[in-house]
């Protein structure tokens, strides 16, 4: 299933927003803030964005001028109730690839976000490395050297947020989030579980880094010798 975030302040919109993609089978992540939608893409890999321009903290152009200034090509429809041409061309020229003026058909919505997902994610920026290994998003393959593992939707999430943060240490709550959304709610083992599934992947391939506990604060990512 897509991921997509969503930056919207109306609740009520977002929630029909929501319930629209999700029964296109796109699952979607609602922030309502500038601040909050930049922390969530430095922790997740979505493959598109929604924007409103309207957020509390200000206009949602800033966001995506700064992405775009970071050399991050993530997809974006802009939502909002400006439609005088200068808006439009103001916010194409910011880094749109698309414009969408309140109110709107949900159909129509669930339509452009679908070719948006179509679009492929070309900037290097988007795949992560750090030591030995590369993650290329756009497969969800982890790379050390020639050799290379498959990993889950879930997995690749999580593995985004650990080369991301490099010997940094990561918490338990921002791998859960990374791995299955922002609200979704999971089982208490899960985590464990894929961690588990990661850490053999990473003996397989034969890579040097290894996923250490750090007791009382979190996880991260340590060079050992290579496996015999």
């Amino acid at each position: 299933m897509s991921r997509i975030l969503l930056i919207e302040d109306h609740e009520r919109l977002a929630g029909l927003i929501c319930k629209g993609l999700a029964a296109a089978g796109v699952a979607v992540d609602v922030v309502s803030r500038v601040d909050a939608a930049w922390a969530a893409i430095q922790r997740l890999s979505y493959q598109a964005m929604i924007l409103d321009r309207g957020l509390p903290d200000g206009d949602g152009l800033i966001l995506l001028q700064r992405l775009r200034k970071a050399g991050l090509g993530l997809p974006c429809l802009v939502l909002t109730a400006r439609d005088a041409l200068h808006d439009r061309v103001e916010g194409l020229d910011a880094g749109a690839d698309d414009y969408l003026p309140k109110p709107f058909a949900m159909d129509e919505m669930v339509a452009r976000v679908r070719a948006l997902l179509r679009r492929p994610i070309v900037l290097s920026a988007l795949d992560p490395s750090y030591g030995d290994l590369t993650l290329r998003t756009d497969t969800g393959v982890l790379w050390c050297g020639d050799k290379s593992a498959p990993l889950s939707p879930a997995e690749m999430q999580m593995m985004v947020l650990f080369l991301r943060s490099g010997p940094d240490v990561v918490r338990r709550t921002a791998l859960e989030s990374a791995a299955w959304g922002l609200s979704e709610a999971v089982t208490p083992n899960a985590l464990d579980v894929a961690l588990h599934r990661i850490r053999r992947k990473l003996l397989v391939i034969g890579s040097k880094q290894k996923i250490v506990n750090v007791r009382g604060h979190g996880y991260a990512l340590h060079e050992q010798d290579a496996p015999q």
